[in-house]
């Protein structure tokens, strides 16, 4: 595989991590105005909510299935203009079944787009030898902070969601149409002795007791992230007493940190090993959810969700990378992928359990004291970090391979 050839698919694939990144930023940030729009009741907007992530996983899962047929970057290519159009097709109706009908492709779309993606990410770090996955989460992140900002302008200005929507989905559409040419699967590159053990044929025997510690750091990892995106303004408001519009600020400042720690993260990797980056991680977001804890003042509170940002920034793909080399060695590029969509549906497990399960022991005990159970579970990450590999493995693996295709 030529070096010319990795490098676009690998800035492709940025590419198509930013406008996920955007598309979900401007779907969860109008909740708001989807709720009016439709005239869903308090009662029924959970179910909504809920069904997004469950469809979701369901189709992760799927995607299993189909990627062993056609390959991750067939599914991307298609899956990512259906998630742009559901986006749109939501902004359009005005009729309950219609939102049902729009969220529910968005759901079924997006766990095929989670899973393809980071499919190929995976892929391509094995191919290039060396961590790569941080900076395709960092597109993410960027990508969320100017969704988010996108969303803010229409809000501001009263647009309706059709109006918001349709200038995005017109430029990123074609976008995406004109990327998904360039889509790399890594496949195999570099490591054969690994798929002569199993290649394509081993996906269905990658045992679940290899991706257990990953599927539990992947889902307290999202109830960490579910937490500060559902509570965070809430806390700051009712608990620490904040002003309206500063309890708006911790979430923004923790996508900022999340960027920041995933555009250096992979440095970081590659200097120290994954085991450590991710360790440090977990040690720090956890001192995150302390701060909030502890916080007397709101000031006091966004420095903890500051934290909270750099530590949970560099888990998730590390997570993945660290799924795809484990299932890699035991059966080749199929059992890889089969492996990263599997673990994917963990991502929506935790952000179906995390949300709730806040809001429940706040209201049951103290807010304060719920802060301290996605602390707990994020530092469970310290005790499974051998799961990311050697102690000194610089490729989030036990090992780095030779650097033949070191571009980009």
């Amino acid at each position: 595989m030529t070096d010319a050839r990795l490098r676009r698919g690998r800035g492709s694939l940025t590419v198509s991590f930013f406008v996920q990144g955007v598309t979900f930023a401007l779907l969860v940030t109008r909740i708001p105005a989807i709720q009016d729009r439709y005239g869903i009741s308090d009662g029924l907007l959970p179910v909504f909510l809920a069904a997004v992530p469950v469809l979701a996983g369901v189709s992760s899962v799927g995607t299993e299935k189909v990627v062993a047929r056609v390959g991750p970057a067939a599914v991307l290519r298609w899956a990512q203009p259906v998630v742009l159009l559901a986006l749109l097709g939501v902004g359009a109706g005005s009729e309950l079944w219609a939102a049902a009908v729009a969220l529910g492709v968005f759901g079924l779309a997006v766990g095929a787009l989670d899973a393809s993606m980071n499919m190929l990410g995976v892929s391509l770090q094995r191919a290039y030898g060396r961590s790569i996955m941080l900076g395709f989460h960092a597109s993410y992140s960027l990508g969320g902070i100017a969704g988010a900002s996108l969303a803010w302008v229409g809000a501001h200005w009263q647009l309706p969601l059709f109006v918001s929507y349709l200038p995005v989905v017109v430029v990123l559409l074609p976008a995406t149409l004109v990327g998904s040419r360039w889509y790399v699967d890594g496949g195999g590159a570099g490591e054969p002795e690994a798929a002569a053990t199993g290649g394509q044929g081993a996906s269905q025997g990658v045992a679940f007791r290899l991706l257990l510690p990953l599927c539990l750091v992947m889902t307290f990892a999202y109830i960490g992230d579910s937490t500060v995106s559902n509570w965070s303004a809430k806390y700051l408001q009712d608990v620490l007493r904040s002003s309206e519009e500063l309890a708006t600020v911790p979430y923004n400042a923790y996508m900022v940190t999340t960027l920041l720690g995933r555009a250096v993260g992979d440095f970081g990797v590659r200097r120290f090993g994954a085991v450590l980056v991710v360790r440090a991680g977990a040690v720090l977001a956890a001192l995150g959810f302390a701060v909030v804890a502890a916080a007397q003042g709101p000031w006091t509170g966004m420095a903890g969700f500051t934290l909270l940002g750099l530590g949970l920034s560099v888990i998730v793909p590390q997570t993945f990378a660290a799924a795809g080399r484990r299932a890699f060695e035991y059966g080749g590029p199929g059992a890889s992928d089969a492996a990263v969509a599997r673990l994917n549906v963990f991502n929506y497990v935790g952000f179906l359990v995390g949300s709730p399960l806040v809001g429940a022991l706040g209201d049951a005990w103290s807010y304060r004291g719920a802060m301290l159970v996605p602390m707990v579970l994020v530092l469970v990450t310290v005790v499974y970090a051998t799961s990311f590999g050697a102690p000194k493995a610089r490729y989030g693996g036990g090992h780095e391979q030779p650097r033949t295709v070191d571009v980009g």
